[in-house]
């Protein structure tokens, strides 16, 4: 039986958000054009939610009133919401920093080419799922022939300075391809750029390597498979109280395609609101310091050298 994840924390102080919160993480749908084995989102082709224009003029509502520097967009294949491109605009009159986490096939895929000339021209920060630097590795987690469409997506990018200009960031995302914890995002960083390098001339800013969180697909893949409780005593065992301090739950908000508030990606894929007397983006104008709501799949984030959308926490 797993211990409750509160327990392990022994100042509640830091189960709080900070005071003034940066990022305004939004996930504007669950549709995307491959279904990978360790989405927690459970994104895939044949999912229909999007956010639609006013929950999404709500949410730059929210973020120019309370002071937030980054927009971080995310899905599914964000730009596969048909309001993407609207979205995105106006976020860069807003954000100081605006991050677009791409899958990189959607790149290569008929109404999206002239996408990354586009992120280039406005400094978009790229954050890019590679979960790993050989093919049959990727392909097994992602589908036949995600690696070399993603090879053909990071080349353009490169071509457009992504990767080698300070101004035009380049992070790759490193997820295990199973239920075991990532390696050290520093030595794993010098193998992808080697491998990369050598092989296809591809370069990039910084690689994260995220824990697969027990939620959604990959979740159901470890009970199928009669792993969740071995994951998540693997997960509690190498828990770290260093990691708690920078949570990324901390520092943000995250919403829901239907406008919900919510601490962070993966209690927004277990419904699990966040702590506000009104939780819907359209009702909210002050996002004041709160509560933020655990689970046992915190663990996830605290494990080892812990886990965000930024990689490795300590």
């Amino acid at each position: 039986m797993t211990i409750d994840f509160k327990t392990k924390v022994e100042n509640e102080e830091l189960l709080k958000t900070k005071e003034n919160l940066s990022t305004f993480q939004v996930n504007i749908g669950k549709i995307c054009n491959i279904a990978c084995k360790h989405c927690h989102v459970e994104a895939g082709p044949n999912r229909t939610e999007i956010m639609d224009l006013e929950t999404m003029d709500y949410c730059l509502k929210v973020f120019k009133n309370n002071g937030f520097k980054t927009m971080d967009i995310t899905g599914g294949a964000p730009e596969m919401n048909p309001n993407f491109r609207y979205f995105l605009e106006n976020a860069i009159k807003l954000a100081e920093k605006v991050i677009v986490r791409t899958n990189l096939v959607i790149l290569t895929e008929g109404g999206y080419g002239d996408l990354p000339k586009y992120f280039a021209d406005n400094k978009v920060e790229i954050v890019a799922s590679l979960p790993c630097y050989t093919e049959d590795n990727t392909d097994a987690v992602r589908g036949a022939g995600v690696f070399e469409k993603s090879l053909r997506a990071l080349k353009t990018l490169n071509s457009l300075g992504y990767g080698i200009e300070e101004d035009l960031v380049l992070n790759l995302v490193y997820n295990p391809g199973g239920a075991f914890l990532p390696p050290c995002q520093e030595s794993l960083t010098t193998d992808y750029r080697k491998r990369l390098s050598e092989d296809y001339g591809i370069v990039f800013t910084n690689l994260f390597t995220i824990t697969n969180n027990p939620t959604g697909r990959f979740k159901k893949s470890l009970e199928y498979n009669n792993n969740l409780e071995n994951y998540m005593k693997l997960l509690e065992e190498n828990f770290n109280p260093s990691t708690v301090e920078n949570m990324m739950c901390r520092d943000q908000i995250s919403v829901s395609w239907d406008g919900y508030i919510y601490d962070c990606d993966f209690n927004q894929m277990i419904d699990l609101k966040a702590d506000l007397e009104k939780v819907h983006i359209s009702q909210v104008d002050a996002i004041t310091i709160r509560n933020i709501k655990t689970g046992n799949h915190c663990y996830a984030c605290t494990a080892g050298a812990g886990s965000s959308c930024g990689g490795a926490t300590v």
